[in-house]
């Protein structure tokens, strides 16, 4: 039975082997579908993990910081240090936007931090930690950005003092740290004709125009005291619930542990993504089965006569079916080792995060297996309806 598919295959070999190549390529591409939805996961979990945090304290009715917008006011985190079982606290602000370094832009995630707190980037792979605070930035080497250049944000521009890696915000986006106070102003800057147009209001509401109380309300206006979040780090012996409920009832927010957070994250933020990849996923493997099914059952009816033959030498039909799925099979595992060869080439060119696991490579090879077994029975029942009479009727 091997040899006489064996000898099939090699009579054919050049349309086998090539529709094997374009199968695989189809393969290819479902892997790296797999491998992006993975990603995707993998940046969200390395958002959580690079915070440093374990709660999440965010405005009361709200999924921020990542999900949706969340604001609160940054002495918050004051009574929050005084709390049982917190360790550290910190503010934190989030802002997706365009950084600039000369006619070159990158989008990213300008993250604020306080130096040496919680949100800090865990490492660097050259340069040292922000230490000032004005005009310093930590960058993620996926930025592009070189330690000691000059990157501008807003109207200001920062020197990159650090180079970290993985430090991605659940889109891909590359991070850049700078300190808490850049990043509120950054945040809520407004252009100068929004200024003067909003000092000619205030000054022209009489409610504000009065003695002492102009300038105090134009002063207020200048000043950005609101942050996304606070990050808590706990105490050993405590559990997060444990720390997050009085802060719920007492401070009236809201405060997500790590896993809450995780499934905001995975279960919410990209499950419109997933389900996305996941249709795709459903229309390759249909369009992979139908191109096994259509060549197999092409090569089949190419060669009625021949099967006519071994019909009328005696040969059993179970033999023939064997014949026709080792084809298929064949086929189906060239172009798995064409597409896993083709994934793992071009994955990193992606310019978001792809993450090939081995088992996900595993539940393929078995699914391209699968597929090309139901593929071939099309062909092998056109098969076996063979007249041995045909063969000499030829």
């Amino acid at each position: 039975m091997i040899s006489l598919a064996g000898r099939d295959v090699l009579h054919a070999w050049g349309k086998f082997v090539f529709t094997g190549m374009g199968l695989g390529l189809l393969i290819g591409v479902t892997l790296t579908m797999a491998g992006v939805y993975r990603g995707m996961v993998d940046d969200a979990k390395v958002l959580l993990n690079n915070s440093g945090a374990d709660l999440w304290v965010v405005q009361q009715g709200t999924l921020g910081p990542y999900a949706e917008p969340s604001s609160l006011h940054d002495d918050v985190y004051r009574g929050i240090l005084s709390m049982p079982g917190v360790a550290s606290a910190a503010n934190v602000t989030y802002l997706t936007m365009q950084v600039g370094e000369g006619k070159r832009d990158v989008r990213t995630m300008v993250v604020g931090i306080v130096p040496g707190g919680p949100g800090e980037p865990g490492y660097l792979i050259a340069g040292r930690q922000i230490t000032r605070s004005h005009y310093e930035a930590v960058v993620d080497e996926k930025t592009g950005f070189k330690l000691g250049q000059k990157i501008r944000i807003r109207r200001n521009d920062y020197t990159v003092v650090g180079l970290t890696r993985r430090m991605v915000s659940s889109g891909g986006d590359p991070m850049v740290f700078i300190p808490l106070k850049d990043a509120q102003e950054a945040q809520f800057l407004k252009d100068n004709d929004a200024i003067i147009n909003e000092r000619k209001r205030t000054a022209a509401n009489p409610a504000f125009n009065k003695p002492g109380v102009l300038d105090a309300v134009l002063e207020s206006q200048n000043h950005n005291p609101f942050v996304n979040a606070v990050l808590v780090q706990i105490r050993p012996g405590f559990t997060p619930e444990q720390v997050a409920e009085p802060i719920r009832r007492w401070k009236r927010l809201q405060v997500y542990s790590r896993a809450q957070m995780e499934d905001i994250l995975v279960a919410k933020l990209i499950a419109t993504s997933a389900k996305q990849i996941g249709m795709f996923l459903v229309i390759l493997a249909i369009v992979s089965a139908a191109i096994v099914a259509f060549i197999i059952y092409t090569l089949t009816m190419g060669k009625i006569r021949e099967i006519a033959v071994l019909k009328l030498i005696g040969t059993r039909n179970r033999t023939i079916a064997g014949m026709i799925m080792q084809q298929a099979v064949g086929l189906g595992l060239i172009g798995f080792i064409v597409g896993k060869i083709s994934a793992t080439i071009w994955a990193p060119m992606f310019p978001k995060y792809v993450l090939l696991l081995p088992d996900d490579s595993l539940r393929g090879f078995f699914a391209v297996v699968l597929i090309c077994i139901l593929a071939s029975i099309m062909a092998i029942r056109a098969a076996l309806k063979v007249d041995p009479a045909e063969a000499i009727g030829g």
